[in-house]
Parts: structure tokens; C-alpha cells; sequence
């Protein structure tokens, strides 16, 4: 039996980066009621978990709590699949992320628009990157924002500690330039990273959205560990949801329309089930077909990326008391042929883990901007509770294999002109596995593991490579994995995975495309009062990590849908571009 909780004019499914948005903007008209359905635990003001404040991720994203431990994802053909951390709490991502607020590069949104996402080009997208923000560097000017809800703010290079400095130094040394603001600064060069957070405490869409003053308003209302089973639908109308709680019981959330904020594995899963997707697929599976749209669940993309690690002397170590430990950045050209400038990131942190062993070791993030790879996400049953089948593909286009190789090489002469080791095998390739996740969980059991093990990195260097090769990386040294053309990309191919970037599965475009899934503002082409606002809607991946441009996505929809104009991007026209 479903029991009907209320009728709304605007039901929101998933309460993270961009359903966070949507309930704040939309229920600020009084005449409108909102229902805002999160999966997860609420985390209102003055009850936000420690851990999700914490500046340093590590911790809470290496949990369960805080994510869907059943959601996982291939990262290969030729891979298993293992756990694709995704948010499942107030905040969604936001609230687990690394905190990250890059926005990408014009390019990335001038191709939006050129591939059918009309009015999605950099001048109409920047008004709202501007308004989600208060920048506190860099407060004013034409391209930043300084009264928003989000707060950007960057550790600067005079306050860096040791081991961001000699990375500094290993960029400089291989002809990367210096820049002071990735988000106003459009050419290849390291920079201090751009994060959402205040007072050295994350800012999610929860904290910056959801606060004391939204959550009275009597036209909004937040409903919190709630799973939505499914989209109800009477022919091509959606007429809102039904969500079983922990115990049970069956709730009908009626609605004028249903915007489903589920995130890019979630969303286009939560579609098919509704009868949305490609029709021999879903007929296959015993579900009645509503709409014939191939491409939901299609179009999946996340940045191929690789992690690499760096023993650290004494004296670049960071006490664990600072907490924030990402700080650096860079963004450049690989020179594969007929491929894309600044199509490569490189991002650092201080530590690799929360605790003793983790801060004797410096890390490196490299990724792929704009891939060319392409994945899936399709179900395997009509269970509404089964997780669906991630298929990330990341390797699929060779392109996206030579441009990680040519990364790794700069990487390489980077760490090797920085000055953090004479000895090139304190420079190892690390990997995000179950058992480093395992270990990174915070309890007093990992403490003294990891206590112990701190212990021996420290032994004299013939030890400490030995334990290396022995428990970190089974024997690869990376003088044998840059030796030859054909290692490297083996290497590569066993070790890449996701970033947590999936975008693209409900991707924006004209009707008469038989891939596109919803129209510029969201609207399921062919459906009545069903939208979908998130990273789903993004016809190709930015060059940026994905939690700004989601939120940015979420704004410009809302606009859009109360009609408002103060912000339209016709008024931004002119604004100056900056090249770098």
C-alpha cells in the first residue's frame, strides 16, 4: 500500500549538488511548495558530522556511511568492478568530495552550445558561475563573484608548505608557467587550487543552500533517508514519486513536476525504470516502454586517471593537524597529435591518508580533461533496488591511453627536478584499491597498522624500497614502467580508474537527435513534467572536476524555470575573456 504524504508543485529527487540548489531557489517563492527527497541522513545546521567538515576528505570518503556501498563500476572492459564512491547523504558529493572549485575552461561550454546545448556557451554560463560564488581572493571583476552562497578560496603560494614548494619547483623547472587563478586564467600553468570552504570547514550545497533561514520557509520541505523506489508515471506525465523509508513504509510524494537530481549513475537508472530509455533494452527486462530514448544511461564520461605516490623526508611532512592537504595544481598540454590543448590536470595533496603512514607520503593526481572514451550505465533488472551496471570504458579511444603516457613522463621529470629525493624510487605508482580503502577507514585498528608501517618507511632507503615494491606496488619500479612505450601503456591500462566525475548519461540536446535525452533546460524530450538537474545533463565532461559546474547547471536551470532575467546571460554579454 502507498500511503500519499502531500501534493507539491515541485518534487526533488536526490538532495546533493544540484537538488541542494533547486530547493533553496525554487521554494523562495512563496507560492511554490517544494519536497526535497534525499536517500541519506539530513545534516541541518549546527548537526553537520565532524567528519564531513573536516577540510580533509580522506576519511569520510573512504567510509560507508556517507555513500551507496552497492554502486559499483568497471573502470575497463578487462577490469572488475569495485565501489564508484558517490554521495548518499544531504549534499550528495559535496559533502564527501575533495572540495575542489574548478569551473573549467570557455572551451568546455562554447562546445556545449556548438553540440546542440543552445545558450550554454561561456557567456551565458558564466553569469551563474559568478553567482554561485563569493570568491574571497579574488572578489571582483568581470569574472568572479563576490555575495554568492559558495565560498572559493585558494591556500596561496607564500603560505605553502615545503613539499608544495618543491613541487612548484619541479613544474617551474619544466617550463610551467605561474598562475594565480585556474578560474580567470585559461592557459597551461600551476596555480593554488580553488576550493569551496570556509574557515578551513567544507561548504556543501547543504551548508551553502540549505540554511537556518531556507529551512523555515513553510513552503519547503525536507524529507531525509527516504530512497525514491520510482517515478510515477500516467502515460509521458510524471506525477511524482513513490519512496520507501528504512522501515517500510511507502510514500507517495505527488507532484506538478518531478525533477530528478540523482546524479549521473542515478538518474538515467531512476529513467529506465520509469519506462525511459531505449525500448528493445528495456522491453528485455519486463519493463513497459513510456518513451523510445536510446540515449539515457549513454554518454558516460569521467577523467581516466592515474595516482602516484612520493616518500617524503622529515622535513616535508605536514602535521596531521593541518588539515588541508590539496593545494597545488596544473593544467597542461600533452602534444598528442590532433589532440586538445591543456587536455591534461595534475593535482597534489601533502598526504595520502589521515594517518602516520599516509603522512610520510606525498601524492599525485594526473588526468585526462575532455576524454574521448566513452561508457554506460544500463540495468540488469527492474528490481527499483538493484544497483545498475556501470561501464566507465575509460581507455576505449587510444587517444585518452597517449595523452596519460605523455603525462606520466612530464610527471616524471617534474618530481625528478623538484628536489623531494635524490633516489628516483621514493617515486612510486599507487592505486585506490579495496585493501589502501580498507586501511584508510578511520578506527584504532588502522591507527596502529599504519603507525607501524610509518615506522619502517622511515628504515634506511634499501628497507624502505624493498617494503615498497613488496606490499605497495608487487615489484613495478617506475624506471621499468617509462622504459618502453608498450610498459607504459600496460602499466596504465591495469591501473587507471575514475575520479568521480560520471556526467553525461542524460545529456542536453535537440530533439531530433536520437541521443539526446532532455532539452536545454532539463525537460525529458517527449515527457510532461519530468526534468533531470545534474551532471547527467553535460554533453561532454569540462575540464574541471564536476561539483562547481553541477552547481552552476542547478542555477541556471532555476533561472530558467521561474523566468527570471536578472542574471539572463544577454546582460553579461562583452564580458572580457581572459586567456592567461
Amino acid at each position: 500500500m502507498e500511503r500519499v504524504s502531500a501534493r507539491f508543485d515541485y518534487v526533488i529527487v536526490g538532495g546533493g549538488s544540484a537538488g541542494c540548489v533547486l530547493a533553496h531557489r525554487l521554494s523562495a517563492v512563496p507560492s511554490v511548495s517544494v519536497a526535497l527527497i534525499e536517500a541519506g541522513a539530513d545534516t541541518p545546521p549546527g548537526a553537520v558530522p565532524e567528519a564531513i567538515l573536516d577540510s580533509y576528505p580522506m576519511p569520510v570518503f573512504c567510509g560507508e556511511t556517507w555513500i551507496w556501498p552497492e554502486l559499483k563500476a568497471k573502470a575497463t572492459r578487462n577490469s572488475a568492478a569495485k565501489v564508484y564512491e558517490q554521495g548518499r547523504v544531504m549534499g550528495g558529493g559535496s559533502s564527501i568530495n575533495v572540495q575542489s572549485a574548478n569551473r573549467g575552461l570557455p572551451r568546455d561550454y562554447d562546445d556545449w552550445a556548438a553540440s546542440g546545448a543552445a545558450g550554454w556557451a561561456w557567456d551565458d554560463v558564466l553569469p551563474y558561475f559568478r553567482k554561485l560564488e563569493s570568491d574571497v581572493d579574488f572578489p571582483y571583476g568581470s569574472l568572479h563573484g563576490a555575495d554568492g552562497p559558495v565560498p572559493i578560496r585558494r591556500i596561496m603560494p607564500q603560505q605553502w608548505p615545503p613539499f608544495c614548494n618543491a613541487f612548484a619547483h619541479g613544474l617551474r623547472s619544466n617550463g610551467f608557467a605561474a598562475l594565480q587563478d585556474q578560474n580567470a586564467q585559461f592557459g597551461d600553468g600551476y596555480f593554488p587550487g580553488a576550493f569551496s570552504n570556509r574557515d578551513d570547514r567544507r561548504v556543501s550545497t547543504a551548508v551553502a543552500y540549505l540554511d537556518a533561514e531556507t529551512r523555515k520557509r513553510p513552503n519547503l520541505h525536507i524529507f531525509s533517508n527516504l530512497r525514491v523506489e520510482r517515478i510515477v508515471m500516467e502515460g509521458v506525465a510524471a506525477r511524482g514519486v513513490v519512496a520507501v523509508s528504512p522501515h517500510g513504509e511507502r510514500l507517495r510524494f505527488e507532484a506538478r513536476e518531478t525533477i530528478v537530481c540523482a546524479g549521473a549513475l542515478q538518474s538515467p537508472a531512476l529513467l529506465m525504470r520509469a519506462g525511459v530509455g531505449d525500448a528493445s533494452e528495456l522491453r528485455a527486462l519486463g519493463i513497459e516502454r513510456v518513451l523510445d530514448l536510446p540515449g539515457v544511461g549513454r554518454n558516460l564520461q569521467d577523467h581516466p586517471s592515474l595516482t602516484f605516490c612520493h616518500f617524503l623526508e622529515p622535513r616535508f611532512r605536514m602535521p596531521l593537524t593541518r588539515r588541508r592537504a590539496s593545494m597545488t595544481a596544473a593544467r597542461f598540454t600533452s602534444g598528442v597529435a590532433d589532440c586538445e590543448a591543456s587536455d591534461l590536470y595534475l593535482s597534489s595533496a601533502t598526504r595520502a591518508a589521515w594517518h602516520a603512514l599516509g603522512s610520510r607520503l606525498g601524492l599525485f593526481f594526473l588526468w585526462c580533461n575532455r576524454p574521448y572514451s566513452r561508457g554506460r550505465v544500463q540495468l540488469v533488472s527492474s528490481d527499483p533496488f538493484a544497483a545498475p551496471q556501470v561501464d566507465l570504458n575509460l581507455l576505449d579511444d587510444e587517444r585518452d591511453v597517449a595523452r596519460l603516457a605523455a603525462g606520466v613522463r612530464v610527471l616524471a621529470r617534474v618530481v625528478a627536478a623538484s628536489g623531494l629525493s635524490e633516489d628516483l624510487r621514493d617515486f612510486f605508482p599507487a592505486a585506490f584499491s579495496p585493501r589502501v580503502k580498507a586501511l584508510s577507514r578511520v578506527s584504532k585498528t588502522n591507527a596502529a597498522i599504519t603507525s607501524l608501517l610509518g615506522l619502517l618507511l622511515d628504515t634506511p632507503a634499501p628497507i624502505r624500497h624493498a617494503l615498497i615494491e613488496r606490499f605497495a606496488t608487487r615489484g613495478v619500479q617506475m624506471s621499468s614502467v617509462l622504459a618502453n612505450e608498450r610498459a607504459l601503456n600496460d602499466f596504465i591500462r591495469a591501473n587507471v580508474f575514475g575520479v568521480w566525475h560520471a556526467s553525461g548519461t542524460c545529456r542536453m540536446g535537440d530533439a531530433r537527435e536520437r541521443s539526446a535525452v532532455t532539452d536545454t533546460e532539463g525537460r525529458v524530450h517527449g515527457a510532461h513534467g519530468l526534468r533531470v538537474v545534474d551532471a547527467s545533463l553535460m554533453p561532454r565532461l569540462p575540464s574541471a572536476n564536476t561539483n562547481i559546474p553541477t552547481i552552476m547547471i542547478a542555477e541556471k536551470i532555476a533561472d530558467a524555470m521561474l523566468g527570471r532575467t536578472q542574471f539572463a546571460a544577454r546582460d553579461q554579454r562583452g564580458l572580457a575573456r581572459l586567456t592567461s
